[in-house]
């Protein structure tokens, strides 16, 4: 399929020469063309500059023609971390911390996640797969291209199979670009009770080689937090997820200075996420390091934690990526276009960095940003077209406002 995109009011987010991801100062900055074309072949960009310089495509034949007069054009966002697969939902907790009740409260009264955890192991298969297709329908409409989806509800080997298994005929049923991770160790469950040591045996030792047998995951993931997995925990789960294939994530410092960011420097992760509670130590630790910062404003707001520290972290020149963390608990929504206002009413972002952090460090986050995150020619043709707005400032301004039009996924127009 040949597709062209003309009068582009702004086309946002181009590249020359494709970056792995965008650090510190140079964040913002966004590269952008006014009164743009964009061409697309089969899946991939073919070529994109200036209406001024444009002497038309005539070898292109079978050639479809968009006019976007007004519009604008962005790379799909990214959203490298959700929880979207889970068997229902958790409004009775929501009301319990309007009155007054802590996440660890709602935890140790069998809610939280091991409330999914008992609702998801009594789920089919085919229920989740039918529950998770609307929400990945309903994200792709706020312009989502790519997205990481979790395990973690399921906690025993049978159960997370079965999570990891969706999450695979998901990457068959849907035009989204889906990564999979590995979340065994999102809480001890009750049969374990008191024997973690006992649970994380099993996890490394029966749960691993029978998730990598099946090549069922690309990412293992830990919930580093006190109450949960030690720093120490942390390593030694996603040391032996390392042996079979699965490249480290964290999950850290989002109920306390819990060590997680440490730990995941330490095992190479591509990844650490949440950091309400970052410090200098933690800061220093991703100076030069492979490991990508990343916010989940959604928890952050739902739960009222305190905000984290996006603008220091990008001043001592860190890259900085954003996700939603759609769960049913904590961040009951995927869509991307919330979570960058919220970077920039609340956390003081820019715009430019806002957008940066949704798209290319968003994508080196899922092990993407070589084929996703901007407009380059050869990247995948994921892409959204706005409704007719003043720029691309209007997006996180017009914070209530779905202002995604059309959405083109590995180079086809995605229907409502």
């Amino acid at each position: 399929m040949k597709l062209l995109l003309k009068n582009i009011k702004v086309l946002v987010q181009t590249e020359d020469k494709p970056r792995q991801k965008v650090c510190g100062e140079d964040m913002k900055t966004l590269s952008c063309i006014s009164n743009a074309w964009l061409a697309i072949e089969n899946d991939l960009i073919a070529g994109f500059g200036s209406m001024d310089d444009w002497e038309g495509i005539s070898d292109w034949t079978d050639l479809q023609v968009l006019d976007v007069t007004d519009k604008l054009v962005l790379p799909c966002w990214c959203d490298s971390h959700t929880h979207l697969i889970y068997a229902a939902s958790r409004e009775g907790e929501f009301t319990d911390r309007i009155k007054g009740l802590s996440y660890e409260e709602i935890a140790a009264r069998g809610g939280g996640i091991l409330n999914s955890v008992t609702k998801l192991r009594n789920a089919s298969e085919e229920e989740l797969v039918q529950g998770a297709l609307l929400r990945l329908k309903e994200i792709t409409s706020q312009g989502t291209g790519a997205v990481e989806i979790k395990s973690g509800y399921g906690l025993n080997l049978e159960a997370e199979l079965k999570m990891l298994r969706v999450i695979k005929q998901l990457k068959a049923l849907s035009p989204l670009t889906i990564k999979s991770t590995f979340l065994g160790a999102h809480a001890v469950p009750a049969e374990y009770k008191g024997r973690k040591e006992d649970y994380i045996r099993y996890l490394t030792e029966e749960m691993m080689p029978s998730i990598a047998e099946e090549k069922l995951a690309d990412y293992c993931d830990v919930f580093c937090e006190r109450n949960y997995f030690s720093p120490e925990e942390t390593i030694h789960i996603l040391e032996t997820g390392k042996k079979y294939g699965m490249t480290p994530k964290v999950h850290a410092e989002q109920m306390s200075n819990s060590g997680g960011v440490i730990a995941g420097v330490q095992c190479g992760a591509i990844s650490v996420d949440h950091l309400e509670y970052v410090g200098d130590a933690e800061i220093k630790a991703l100076q030069n390091s492979v490991t990508m910062p990343t916010i989940l404003p959604g928890a952050a707001f739902f739960l009222s934690l305190p905000h984290p520290p996006a603008r220091q972290m990008i001043d001592a020149g860190l890259p900085l990526a954003v996700a939603s963390d759609f769960n049913p608990g904590t961040s009951p929504s995927g869509n991307m276009n919330g979570m960058i206002s919220i970077c920039c009413i609340q956390y003081k972002m820019t715009p430019e960095e806002a957008i940066h952090a949704a798209t290319i460090n968003s994508a080196y986050a899922m092990g993407l940003s070589h084929s996703h995150g901007s407009i380059a020619i050869g990247k995948k043709a994921n892409i959204f077209i706005t409704k007719e707005i003043p720029g691309y400032a209007y997006i996180p301004y017009a914070f209530g406002s779905n202002l995604v039009e059309t959405v083109i996924l590995n180079g086809k127009i995605i229907e409502p």
